[in-house]
Formats: C-alpha cells, structure tokens, sequence
C-alpha cells in the first residue's frame, strides 16, 4: 500500500475515495475501490475503517488512523487474549510447581 513519495497513486487507499460521490456507505467506498482495480491491500485496508457512512472525503481521511491500526496485524485490543501475564504464562507450566525469584 502506498504511504510515502513516489509510490504508485493507484495502491493508496486515499485515491480511490476520490472517485466516490458522498455520503457514502464504507461498504461503498470499498465497491468503488473494487471497481477501480484498487489492490487487495486498499480494499481491505477500506473495510477497516470505523464508521458504516462518511459525509464527504475529508471524513473518511480522518478516520485514516484508525483504519491503520485496525489493519495492523495484532494491533487491535480484539485481536486476541490479553498479553498481560505473557511472560509468566510462556515459563509456567500449568502442571508442575513453579518457583519465582
């Protein structure tokens, strides 16, 4: 996906909400990306943005943050269990006793 300067305009998310006539329904703005021959890597990133409906494209650029970190792999608090006690539960083992410094 394009993020920086002399990247390829077609693979940036934010040029393919340009063609979309607004409000538009997410739903939409990934079907016009689709239709535009946008890489898998935009459609997706498109399905994670937050809100069902955006009233214009500076909207939907706001909400470009939050669609980036949805979109990162392990990123998102419902991605899986709590890492909290991740160390604790890597070294103890469920079955035997266990000692701590």
């Amino acid at each position: 996906m394009a993020r920086g300067i002399g990247e390829n305009p077609a693979r940036s998310p934010a040029a393919h909400l340009q063609a979309v006539d607004y409000p538009a329904t997410r739903d939409e703005l990934v079907q016009t990306a689709a239709d535009n021959d946008a890489p898998v890597e935009v459609i997706n990133f498109l399905k994670s943005l937050p809100k069902q409906r955006y009233a214009s494209y500076e909207e939907a650029l706001r909400d470009f943050a939050e669609a980036e970190r949805r979109f990162g792999v392990g990123n998102h608090a419902e991605d899986g269990p709590s890492r909290e006690d991740i160390g604790k539960k890597a070294v103890e083992s469920p079955d035997a006793p266990t000692h701590h410094p």
